[in-house]
């Protein structure tokens, strides 16, 4: 069988789909399961059974012989968040709960690590596990993923196959449910909606222009190929932290104008500030070095911004469907 934690999520709901794609329908669903619309992500789906969150580690500790795979998605996300005990219950101790299980019983394992542990990149943003410790993020979210890898890599029991995947900016379906955490595109595609145009934060940095905010911005469908690579890579592909992103930032500008344009819309877009409560720690660029994920095997073409925003447009969001 195969564990999915945070299965009800955007990415692990997305996950199932994939692994129900593959004829993979013996999966363990693991989740807090008590939002109805965050729900509605596993609507259809196939799987053996569905476990809380918080018993879920004293079942995996009697039923691990019964598990061949887990995929650790589950995480608290909120970079908004600044209650540092809640990130080191659920994203650091869980975690180190899971990796201990797999170890004692050579469960291989893929865990979600995120882009947010780089900061601001002041050391770029290569996976070179040399520069973990050295890493400054800006919230308790960031932290408390660095803090995990970084206690991973001090490990010397670990388990046979392990992959920690450093997301960067996703988007796509299933993110009905996420609220502000959403991406900029469902925001964008909601506001257009609503009012027929688009407003983006201001840059408050004298040498980016408005809108010129750049990040990696990757689609789910993308992601998840790439998490099924490693499933099918185990063992081949060398154990270790993967950025996951396209190796290509892009600005905020060009990702409304594409919606616009995935809306047959023109666009019409101004500037406000950037909120007090994120100003201090607001990215202004991200961009991920791809070249392990290369050299692991991984030949698929990423989507390009544009094919990745006109699909999730008017597949999903234009018809209010799910992945």
């Amino acid at each position: 069988m195969i564990v999915v934690t945070g299965a009800a999520g955007f990415i692990g709901s997305c996950l199932v789909q994939k692994l129900n794609e593959q004829n993979h329908h013996q999966l363990i669903l693991v989740d807090e399961f008590s939002h109805s619309a965050k729900n509605r992500n596993l609507d259809g789906k196939r799987f053996t059974l569905k476990i809380h969150r918080d018993i879920f580690l004293a079942w995996f500790s009697k039923n691990a012989t019964t598990v061949d795979f887990i995929f650790h998605l589950g995480a608290r996300t909120d970079t908004t968040e600044k209650n540092s005990q809640i990130f080191d219950d659920l994203n650091v101790n869980y975690s180190k709960a899971i990796w201990h299980i797999c170890s004692a019983y050579n469960i291989p394992l893929v865990y979600a690590s995120s882009a947010a542990t780089y900061g601001l990149g002041e050391l770029g943003y290569e996976d070179d596990h040399n520069i973990v410790p050295k890493l400054a993020p800006l919230n308790p979210y960031g932290v408390s993923k660095n803090d995990f890898d970084k206690w991973v890599l001090q490990q010397t029991e670990q388990p046979p196959y392990w992959i920690g995947l450093k997301f960067f900016n996703v988007y796509g379906p299933n993110e009905y449910h996420k609220g502000r955490m959403a991406s900029v595109v469902f925001h964008a595609f909601r506001q257009i909606q609503a009012t027929g145009s688009m407003k983006l934060f201001r840059s408050h940095k004298p040498d980016v222009a408005d809108g010129q905010q750049s990040r990696d911005f990757i689609y789910v469908k993308d992601v998840i190929d790439v998490g099924y690579f490693f499933y099918n890579a185990i063992h081949r592909a060398e154990n270790g932290l993967y950025n996951l992103g396209t190796g290509q930032a892009r600005p905020f500008l060009d990702l409304v104008k594409t919606t616009f344009e995935a809306m047959s819309l023109a666009p019409d877009i101004s500037f406000i500030d950037t909120p007090a409560d994120i100003r201090d720690t607001y990215q202004y660029f991200t961009q991920a070095t791809m070249d392990k994920l290369l050299q692991a095997g991984y030949a698929t073409p990423f989507h390009t911004l544009e094919e990745g925003v006109k699909d999730y447009v008017q597949q999903y969001l234009m018809r209010n469907l799910y992945f």
